[in-house]
C-alpha cells in the first residue's frame, strides 16, 4: 500500500515536471497551427529538382535561393528543416513547365524586377499600347532567364546577369546587374531594427542590388530611367494583416488606387500606421511615397503567431519612378514602399493566393559606368505572444492585440 502511494505521488510528481518543462520551452513552432506542406521541408523537396537551388544556413536559420530563377529568394526557415516556410511558392505553375506571356508568378519571398511598370517610360508596355492586363508584358531577364551564380559560403551568395530593355518611349538600356544575399546575424539584426532580440526565434537576410549603366550613353529622365524593384510574396489568409508605419498627417499623400480604390473595410490608416488585409481575395495595391515614408513595413499572422518585416536604406531621395499603368504627367512621383494583395484580375485570372511587400530604388539619371544600388532587408520572427510583442511594440508602437481586425 505504501509502496503504491509512493509510486503514485512519484508519477503525479514527474507529470506535473515535464509538463511544466514543456511550457518553458514552447517556442513559435509549437505556437503554429502548422500542416506538413507548410514546412521548409516541403518546399525543399519539391524544389529538389533545381540543380541551381541553394539552400544559405546558418543555426537554425535556412533561406533557399536559386540562380534557375533570378537569384530570388524563395523562402525561408526560423526553426531548420522542419519549421513554417514562409515564402509562397506557386507549385502549379513550376510542376507544370509551361510559360506564361504576361509574367511567371513562380513566387518567392524576395525577387528582382527593374521599374517602372506603368507610363511612358515602362518596361512592360509597348509604345502605343493601352495600359490594360493583355499588353502587359514582364521583360524576360526579371522573369524566365537564369543568373549567373558568382560565389557563395554557407551564409552568402551573389549572382550577375547583363541584359539589354527598352521603355515605352524608345529609350534603349545596357545594365549589367549584380546581387548579393547574405545572412544576419543576431547582433546585426538588433544593430539594424534597435531592438533587443532575446530568445525570440528569427531568420533575417540582407540583399544589396546593384546595377550598372554598362551603355554608351549616360540616362537621361527626360527619356527614361531604371529602378531596382524588390518583391515579396508571402502567403496569403484570413489572418495576415499587412501594418505599414507612415508620417502622421501624410494620409492623403497614400496612393490606394493602384487597380482601383481599395475598399475602407480592407484598409484602415490611423495614428502613422497602416493596416490592410492581405488574404488574397481581393486585388488591391498600395504605396507609400517619399514625403511620408518611414522606410519599414511588415506583416502579422494571428493564427500563425510570426511577425514578418522588411527595412529598406533611404538616404532622403525624393524621385522615384510612377508605375500608374497611365501616361503621367509626374513621372517621378512614385513610392518608395508598396504592398499588394492578389484577387481576380480585370481578365477573371488570379495569379496566387499571396500578398507581397515591395521596395524600390530612387530614380536616378546614371552616368555610363554608374552604380545604383538598393538594400533590403527582410526578418521574420515566430515565437510566443510575449516576445512578438515585444518586438511589435518596438517596431510599430502598437499591441498585437490592437491591430483592427479587418
Amino acid at each position: 500500500m505504501v509502496f503504491n502511494e509512493v509510486r503514485m505521488n512519484k508519477l503525479i510528481f514527474l507529470a506535473f515536471y515535464f509538463t511544466i518543462i514543456s511550457c518553458q520551452q514552447k517556442t513559435g513552432k509549437e505556437n503554429m497551427n502548422m500542416e506538413v506542406k507548410d514546412t521548409f521541408a516541403s518546399d525543399m523537396e519539391f524544389l529538389k529538382s533545381d540543380s541551381m537551388l541553394l539552400i544559405l544556413s546558418k543555426d537554425k536559420m535556412k533561406v533557399a535561393v536559386s540562380s534557375k530563377y533570378q537569384g530570388r529568394v524563395f523562402t525561408s526557415s526560423a526553426a531548420g528543416m522542419d519549421g513554417f516556410s514562409y515564402g509562397w511558392i506557386n507549385y502549379d505553375l513550376i510542376n507544370s513547365g509551361l510559360k506564361d506571356e504576361h509574367f511567371n508568378a513562380y513566387g518567392g519571398e524576395e525577387r528582382f524586377w527593374v521599374g517602372p511598370e506603368g507610363g511612358q517610360f515602362s518596361v512592360f508596355f509597348k509604345k502605343g499600347d493601352s495600359f490594360e492586363m493583355v499588353n502587359w508584358h514582364t521583360p524576360a531577364p526579371i522573369d524566365t532567364e537564369p543568373y549567373n551564380l558568382l560565389e557563395n559560403s554557407d551564409s552568402h551568395a551573389v549572382f550577375q546577369k547583363e541584359f539589354d530593355l527598352q521603355n515605352y518611349s524608345g529609350t534603349h538600356f545596357k545594365v549589367n546587374f549584380k546581387r548579393e544575399i547574405s545572412l544576419l546575424a543576431k547582433a546585426e539584426v538588433e544593430n539594424t531594427l534597435g531592438i533587443s532580440v532575446n530568445e525570440t526565434p528569427y531568420v533575417a537576410y540582407q540583399t544589396t542590388n546593384s546595377l550598372v549603366n554598362t551603355g554608351e550613353e549616360d540616362w537621361n529622365k527626360q527619356t527614361g530611367v531604371l529602378s531596382v524593384w524588390l518583391l515579396g510574396m508571402m502567403k496569403g489568409s484570413e489572418d495576415n494583416t499587412i501594418i505599414i508605419p507612415f508620417k502622421k498627417g501624410k494620409e492623403e499623400l497614400i496612393n490606394d488606387s493602384y487597380f482601383g480604390k481599395i475598399p475602407k473595410e480592407r484598409l484602415i490608416m490611423q495614428n502613422g500606421l497602416l493596416f490592410f488585409k492581405a488574404d488574397a481575395k481581393s486585388r488591391g495595391k498600395l504605396g507609400i511615397p517619399p514625403e511620408a515614408l518611414i522606410p519599414l513595413a511588415g506583416s502579422y499572422d494571428s493564427k500563425n503567431g510570426f511577425l514578418t518585416l522588411i527595412q529598406i536604406e533611404h538616404s532622403e531621395e525624393t524621385d522615384y519612378v510612377n508605375s500608374m499603368w497611365e501616361i503621367q504627367k509626374f513621372p517621378y512621383k512614385g513610392d518608395v514602399i508598396n504592398a499588394y494583395n492578389d484577387g481576380p484580375n480585370d481578365l477573371g485570372k488570379q495569379m496566387g493566393q499571396f500578398y507581397e511587400l515591395e521596395s524600390s530604388s530612387p530614380a536616378v539619371a546614371l552616368k555610363k559606368g554608374q552604380i545604383l544600388t538598393h538594400i533590403q532587408r527582410t526578418y521574420h520572427f515566430e515565437g510566443s505572444t510575449d516576445q512578438l510583442n515585444g518586438i511589435c511594440k518596438s517596431i510599430f508602437g502598437i499591441d498585437l492585440k490592437d491591430i483592427p481586425k479587418l
